[in-house]
Protein backbone atom coordinates (compact mmCIF):
# COMPACT_ATOMS: atom_id res chain seq x y z
CA UNK A 1 0.00 0.00 0.00
CA UNK A 2 1.44 3.39 -1.03
CA UNK A 3 -0.26 5.46 1.63
CA UNK A 4 2.91 7.16 2.90
CA UNK A 5 5.01 7.30 -0.24
CA UNK A 6 5.04 10.24 -2.57
CA UNK A 7 3.99 9.75 -6.15
CA UNK A 8 4.83 11.89 -9.15
CA UNK A 9 4.61 15.60 -8.53
CA UNK A 10 2.20 17.82 -10.46
CA UNK A 11 3.60 21.33 -10.20
CA UNK A 12 1.35 24.35 -9.97
CA UNK A 13 -1.92 22.89 -8.69
CA UNK A 14 -3.71 23.62 -5.44
CA UNK A 15 -3.68 19.90 -4.58
CA UNK A 16 0.09 19.47 -4.94
CA UNK A 17 1.83 22.66 -3.86
CA UNK A 18 5.24 21.08 -3.31
CA UNK A 19 7.66 21.45 -6.19
CA UNK A 20 9.84 18.56 -7.34
CA UNK A 21 12.84 17.88 -5.13
CA UNK A 22 11.62 19.93 -2.15
CA UNK A 23 10.90 18.39 1.24
CA UNK A 24 8.48 20.74 2.98
CA UNK A 25 5.63 20.35 5.42
CA UNK A 26 2.02 20.88 4.37
CA UNK A 27 -0.46 22.24 6.91
CA UNK A 28 -4.16 22.35 6.06
CA UNK A 29 -6.74 24.58 7.69
CA UNK A 30 -9.87 22.67 6.71
CA UNK A 31 -13.22 24.14 5.69
CA UNK A 32 -15.31 24.87 8.76
CA UNK A 33 -12.22 25.48 10.91
CA UNK A 34 -11.42 28.92 12.35
CA UNK A 35 -8.06 29.89 13.82
CA UNK A 36 -7.82 33.05 15.89
CA UNK A 37 -4.20 34.14 16.19
CA UNK A 38 -1.08 34.19 14.06
CA UNK A 39 0.01 31.12 12.07
CA UNK A 40 3.68 30.41 11.29
CA UNK A 41 5.24 27.52 9.35
CA UNK A 42 8.46 26.87 7.44
CA UNK A 43 6.58 24.99 4.74
CA UNK A 44 3.26 25.30 2.94
CA UNK A 45 -0.14 26.17 4.38
CA UNK A 46 -3.40 25.51 2.54
CA UNK A 47 -6.34 27.48 3.88
CA UNK A 48 -9.84 26.21 3.19
CA UNK A 49 -11.30 27.60 6.43
CA UNK A 50 -10.76 30.94 8.17
CA UNK A 51 -7.79 32.58 9.90
CA UNK A 52 -8.16 35.74 11.98
CA UNK A 53 -4.52 36.77 12.29
CA UNK A 54 -1.36 36.99 10.23
CA UNK A 55 0.01 34.06 8.21
CA UNK A 56 3.75 33.44 7.71
CA UNK A 57 4.86 30.53 5.54
CA UNK A 58 8.43 29.87 4.44
CA UNK A 59 7.36 28.37 1.12
CA UNK A 60 3.78 28.93 0.05
CA UNK A 61 0.33 30.09 1.15
CA UNK A 62 -2.62 28.60 -0.74
CA UNK A 63 -6.08 30.00 -0.09
CA UNK A 64 -8.82 27.92 -1.68
CA UNK A 65 -12.15 29.28 -2.88
CA UNK A 66 -14.12 29.75 0.33
CA UNK A 67 -10.98 30.23 2.43
CA UNK A 68 -10.55 33.51 4.32
CA UNK A 69 -7.67 35.37 5.97
CA UNK A 70 -8.30 38.44 8.10
CA UNK A 71 -4.68 39.59 8.46
CA UNK A 72 -1.40 40.02 6.63
CA UNK A 73 0.33 37.27 4.64
CA UNK A 74 4.14 36.90 4.40
CA UNK A 75 5.55 34.10 2.26
CA UNK A 76 7.67 33.15 -0.73
CA UNK A 77 4.69 32.41 -3.00
CA UNK A 78 0.94 33.04 -2.56
CA UNK A 79 -1.89 31.52 -4.57
CA UNK A 80 -5.17 33.22 -3.67
CA UNK A 81 -8.54 31.75 -4.62
CA UNK A 82 -10.49 32.96 -1.59
CA UNK A 83 -10.66 36.18 0.44
CA UNK A 84 -7.86 38.20 2.06
CA UNK A 85 -8.40 41.30 4.14
CA UNK A 86 -4.81 42.44 4.71
CA UNK A 87 -1.50 43.02 2.97
CA UNK A 88 0.22 40.28 0.98
CA UNK A 89 4.02 40.26 0.87
CA UNK A 90 5.45 37.46 -1.30
CA UNK A 91 9.15 37.21 -2.05
CA UNK A 92 8.70 35.51 -5.45
CA UNK A 93 5.15 35.45 -6.77
CA UNK A 94 1.45 36.11 -6.18
CA UNK A 95 -1.32 34.45 -8.17
CA UNK A 96 -4.78 36.02 -7.90
CA UNK A 97 -7.28 33.48 -9.17
CA UNK A 98 -10.66 34.32 -10.72
CA UNK A 99 -12.50 33.65 -7.43
CA UNK A 100 -10.16 35.80 -5.29
CA UNK A 101 -11.13 38.97 -3.42
CA UNK A 102 -8.22 40.89 -1.88
CA UNK A 103 -8.74 43.98 0.27
CA UNK A 104 -5.16 45.12 0.84
CA UNK A 105 -1.84 45.94 -0.74
CA UNK A 106 0.39 43.45 -2.57
CA UNK A 107 4.20 43.53 -2.67
CA UNK A 108 5.94 40.90 -4.82
CA UNK A 109 8.42 40.30 -7.66
CA UNK A 110 5.89 38.72 -10.03
CA UNK A 111 2.09 38.69 -10.17
CA UNK A 112 -0.62 36.95 -12.16
CA UNK A 113 -4.16 38.29 -11.91
CA UNK A 114 -6.72 36.08 -13.63
CA UNK A 115 -9.84 37.56 -15.17
CA UNK A 116 -12.44 37.97 -12.44
CA UNK A 117 -9.93 38.27 -9.58
CA UNK A 118 -10.51 41.39 -7.47
CA UNK A 119 -7.81 43.48 -5.79
CA UNK A 120 -8.64 46.63 -3.87
CA UNK A 121 -5.26 48.06 -2.85
CA UNK A 122 -1.88 49.07 -4.20
CA UNK A 123 0.30 46.60 -6.09
CA UNK A 124 4.06 46.99 -6.05
CA UNK A 125 5.61 44.52 -8.48
CA UNK A 126 9.21 44.20 -9.58
CA UNK A 127 12.69 43.17 -8.57
CA UNK A 128 12.11 44.34 -5.01
CA UNK A 129 13.25 42.02 -2.24
CA UNK A 130 9.84 41.72 -0.58
CA UNK A 131 11.30 40.47 2.72
CA UNK A 132 13.65 43.40 3.25
CA UNK A 133 12.22 46.24 1.20
CA UNK A 134 11.46 49.66 2.53
CA UNK A 135 8.08 50.87 1.39
CA UNK A 136 7.38 54.47 0.41
CA UNK A 137 6.01 56.68 3.19
CA UNK A 138 2.49 56.54 1.72
CA UNK A 139 2.44 52.74 1.81
CA UNK A 140 4.01 52.27 5.25
CA UNK A 141 0.72 51.41 6.95
CA UNK A 142 0.20 48.35 4.75
CA UNK A 143 3.51 46.62 5.48
CA UNK A 144 4.79 47.99 8.77
CA UNK A 145 3.49 49.59 11.93
CA UNK A 146 2.69 53.27 11.61
CA UNK A 147 5.38 55.63 12.82
CA UNK A 148 4.57 57.48 16.07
Amino acid sequence: MALFTSGPSREGTMDTPIRRGEQVTLSIIAAGMTITGDLTTDGVVKIEGRIQGSVRAGQQVLISKGGQVQGDINTKEAVIGGEVNGAIRAEDRVEVQATAVIEGDILTRRILVMEGGKVNGEMKVGETDARNSRTPAGAASAFSPAAP
